[in-house]
């Protein structure tokens, strides 16, 4: 199967960024190349700015709010392509590949930033919730990611078997991946007669 670079389908970038909600962060430490899982959000610049965030404590992520060169990595599976041979089975994918710096994000910008991350991984919840605590603040690291470059990816379409395969006996077709959250699993310490939240609830697609 033939892979696609649609080019700066910025669009794209912005709705696999909302449907992936973790990247890999790339980068050098010491002269070791280093890759960070980390959760991620985008805000609707052209090319998008990417908000990342975790602890003051990490060293990693400390190096990373200095400015120094990155590369952030997301990909989303949409499905598998089954060939009548391995060599032209697959996936269905789209993937973009992202290369810039980081900058802290300031202290006075640090909680709305930290609710359009929230509300990005699971939407509403902000206003579900209590509001942060200042130690808790203080303990997290927001940073901004400005995209200098980036490459898009997308590989979809039917199995691209040879004329003698597709004479063959064999199946071929495409299986549609969905990812989905199966149900909601209270706290052990929950007090009793709290529901699920709307949130929560439309994430199970239970809202009515």
């Amino acid at each position: 199967m033939a892979e696609k670079f649609p080019g700066n389908d910025v669009e794209g970038l912005r709705r696999l960024v909302r449907q992936v909600p973790v990247g890999h962060l790339a980068f050098v430490d010491k002269g070791n190349p280093r890759v960070l899982p980390i959760a991620i959000a985008a805000q609707d610049d052209d090319p998008p700015t990417i908000l990342l965030h975790g602890s003051t404590g990490s060293h990693w992520l400390r190096l990373v709010a200095t400015g120094i060169p990155v590369s952030l990595a997301v990909t989303a599976v949409d499905g598998l392509v089954v060939a009548r041979s391995a060599f032209e089975s697959s996936i269905h994918y789209r993937s973009a590949v992202m290369f810039g710096s980081c900058t802290p994000v300031i202290p006075e910008a640090r909680e709305a930033v930290l609710e359009l991350l929230t509300d990005a991984l699971i939407p509403g919840r902000v206003a579900e919730i209590r509001r942060p605590h200042q130690r808790e603040l203080a303990a997290t690291l927001v940073l901004r990611m400005t995209i200098e470059e980036w490459s898009w990816k997308v590989s979809d379409g039917w199995p691209d078997d040879p004329a003698d395969d597709v004479a063959g006996p064999a199946w071929a077709g495409v299986l549609p991946a969905t990812v989905r959250y199966e149900q909601a699993l209270d706290s052990p310490d929950l007090a009793s007669g709290i529901e699920i939240p709307p949130s929560v609830a439309r994430l199970l697609g239970s809202d009515g």
